[in-house]
Order: C-alpha cells, then structure tokens, then sequence
C-alpha cells in the first residue's frame, strides 16, 4: 500500500536553516518576468532546446509568459520535464539551456530561462491547480521503481500517464533522492523537492519507503511485476584509505548536507576540511560556512584546471569564504577519539606527469571536521542474484548498461535511468533517461 502522500507536510523546516540558504537566484515578481520574457527572440531553431537533455520548447514556454498565460507555460514545461520546478532550480544552466541562448553571438546578457521556468512552475504551485495531466486508461500492467530520486518519478509519471501502475521503492523516508536530501539548500529547499512530488502523487504513483530492496526482494518483486526500473543512483562516497577515518569528526558530503537540510545539523565547528573538488564538495564546503565555520578549505590533489565541479560552482565557493589547497594529497589523522588535525603532503609533478609528494612537503592541517567528498561506489551488488545466479543485468564497472533510446537493459523486463546508468550526472539527466525508459515500457509491454 502507498504511504501517505502529502510530502510537503512531512518536511522537517527550520527557520534557521531557511535563514542561513536563502535563495542563490531569488524568484522573479511579475514585472521582472515579463520584462525577460519579451527580451526573448523565440528562435524557430531554438539552441536552448536543443542544449536541454529533456528537449522544453523554450521558446514557447517563455512566449506564454510574455502573454500572461502562466499555465500554458507551465504545461509546456512539464510536458517535457515533469520536475521541471526543480530543475529550473538545480540545473547548471550556465552550460546548458543558458550557455547556449544566442544572446552569447551579441554579447549580451543570456535570457535568464532558469528564473522565467521557476516563475512559471511556482505560479502553478501557488494557483493550487492539479497537474494538467490525468492517468491514462488502466492497462493492468504494473512496474517495480527501485530508488525514488528523478529518474525513477519521471519514469513512474510517463508510466502512469499511459495507464500502467507504478510502485516506488526507497531506502529512506521520502521520496526525490539527492532532490531531497542531496542539494544544496540554497538551491534546491527540501521542501520544495517534496512539493512538487505531491504534484506527481496525484498521477496516482504508489510510494513504499524506509524498503532497502536486496537480491530476495528484487526476485519477488520481478516475480509480481509486467517490469522493473532501477534508478536507485549511487552507493556511498568512498574512504581515503587511511587510519582514523572512523573517529568521531569525519563524515561525508552527502551525509553533511542530509543532515543539515533535515535540520539534523545546525550548526557547524570552526575548522572544516572538505577532500574532493567536485560540485557536491563545493555544496558541502558553502554550507560549512553558511553553517558557522569560521575556516573552511577544499584539499584536492590536483590544481584547479582539473577539478570536476563547474567553474562557475568554484566562483560562487570563492564568494563565499571558502579557501584552497591545490596539490595536496591527505596522509593520515591525528585526534585522541576525535579528530584535530589533516596531515597533509605536497605533490609535484614528474616527467612522465604523475604526481608524487614533495621531498619536505609535508604539513598538518588543523581541523575539527573532515567532510570526503571523493566519489561515490556503485550501488549494484544486489543484482548479482540468488544463489550464484547470473546478474540480472549486464554491469560494466559497476553501471548498468542501457539501450541509450529506451532504458532498456541486457534483461528484456529490467530497465533503467539515471546515476546507477551514467556514474552521476545532472538531475535533468536523469529525468531525460527516466523519461525515456518510462515510454520504453509502455512500448515493450504493448508487444510483449
């Protein structure tokens, strides 16, 4: 049976957190959203759509603005992208919709889509009006969603729009994965991720939670279902390797930022180091400061040309206090049961380019909390089976090998979408793969 699906009301809320992640881009009033929207040349051949993975009529969506007719715009988001309220939020815009606007060819000002696709999705919001979809006809199928971040929604909204059942299941207590407890606050607010999920509840989507699915589940679960979609994305950020990672002071980033958007975590101690140099160590790094720390660095081992996070994530980081420590690699922990310092070494560069500590270059960093933010493992070991079967899919690398058009698996009736496919990518990724699988299955039961 599906748990009670008014989200929003479960969302923990802290005023001080809200006070502390403030918007990064507040939202547009009424005046300053048209204004953008007529600043729009509504291209025929529109690159902003063609630089999004879930394809939005950009153009379009931005016109109906510009003539006041919000919930036109709004069903033209979500026709293609049915968190399109999140990503108008989450998406690094910067290299996608926004990074390609033609304005860039006059050296102008990009149209600010991000913002013009929030103002219209929070007007939708705030009108109380149900989503402008209805299920489709019941086709007495039913599929098995595995993880319940975007990927698995936006797959669980093509199914049920076309009739079929579907069931969500996830490890924690609600639903959207790293849109609920993965992103940054001033982002992406909980509550926000859960609001917009009550509007794809009323699709009819069935929620399982606190469910780990394991090898005997998944069997069963197969058993009594048409199909099964696996968007249960990442497993756990790896370890540094070395003694003392189990001291109390040292925790990871994903861990960090659930706790503080859940209103776990309050407040932060006054010397904070994050390793790693990715978007999610930036997220966790701001909210270190956001949070109270008085000092906080990014330890990466490489320089700067070679983190993983976007540039402008790096420059939004810098604003906000957080220093850098480039060509360090840690070496160990000092603490009496917690820690109290990160000691670091240098690295240089040898001929052949490999990096190696510097004769001398060691250093110790005091700390009072190490946050790792160094990659994440794969989550797939429970599709290895029962008893020594065969996996149920073909994995390379720990991910799972999908026909890119459909979702489709090495297994006729597995499919699936998102991180656990691409080894982490964008939220609007996996709503795109999501998507595509979720009309993939309609498409295989329909033969099957």
């Amino acid at each position: 049976m599906s748990e009670q699906t008014n989200f929003q009301a479960q969302s923990p809320g802290s005023a001080e957190i809200a006070a502390r992640f403030p918007d990064l881009h507040p939202a547009f009033d009424k005046t300053a959203a048209v204004t953008e929207a007529n600043r729009c040349l509504y291209c025929f051949d529109a690159p902003c759509t063609s630089a999004c993975p879930t394809h939005i009529d950009v153009p379009r969506f931005i016109k109906k603005i510009a003539s006041d007719n919000l919930e036109g715009s709004a069903k033209t988001i979500l026709d293609a992208n049915i968190l399109g309220a999140s990503c108008s939020r989450a998406c690094p815009v910067e290299v996608l919709c926004e990074g390609a606007c033609v304005m860039h060819r006059y050296n102008k000002q990009p149209i600010e889509i991000a913002r013009l696709q929030r103002f219209a999705m929070d007007a939708l919001h705030e009108s109380g009006a149900p989503l402008p979809f209805s299920p489709g006809k019941d086709t007495g199928k039913s599929v098995a969603l595995i993880g319940g971040g975007p990927a698995s929604l936006a797959c669980a909204a093509e199914l049920r729009r076309r009739g079929i059942r579907a069931e969500i299941f996830d490890a924690r207590p609600l639903p959207g994965g790293l849109n609920t407890y993965g992103i940054a606050e001033y982002k992406l607010p909980l509550a926000e991720s859960l609001r917009e999920i009550d509007l794809i509840s009323q699709l009819g989507v069935e929620f399982h939670f606190n469910t780990t699915v394991d090898a005997a589940q998944l069997a069963a679960l197969e058993a009594s279902h048409d199909a099964v979609f696996l968007g249960m994305g990442l497993g756990a950020i790896h370890k540094l390797g070395i003694a003392g990672e189990e001291m109390q002071g040292v925790t990871n980033a994903l861990d960090y930022i659930a706790g503080y958007k859940s209103g776990e975590i309050t407040t932060a101690p006054q010397r904070v180091a994050v390793i790693g140099a990715g978007n999610t160590a930036i997220d966790a790094a701001n909210a270190a400061v956001r949070l109270g720390a008085q000092e906080v660095h990014m330890v990466y081992r490489r320089g700067p040309e070679q983190m993983s996070a976007f540039a402008f994530e790096y420059e939004h980081a810098k604003q906000e206090g957080v220093k850098f420590l480039w060509h360090v690699k840690p070496t160990g922990l000092k603490g009496a049961g917690k820690v109290e310092a990160l000691e670091l070494a240098k690295l240089e560069t040898t001929s052949d380019g490999s990096l190696v500590p510097q004769a001398g270059g060691e250093f110790s960093l005091p700390v009072d909390l190490i946050v790792l933010a160094i990659g994440q493992a794969t989550h797939t070991d429970f599709l290895a089976g029962l008893d020594s079967q065969p996996s149920k899919v073909k994995l390379e690398r720990g991910r799972i090998l999908v026909d890119r058009a459909t979702g489709q698996t090495s297994n006729p009736k597995y499919f699936a979408g998102g991180d656990c496919t691409n080894g982490g990518r964008e939220v609007v990724d996996a709503v795109a793969d999501g998507k595509r699988a979720g009309i993939g299955i309609a498409a295989w039961l329909e033969v099957k």
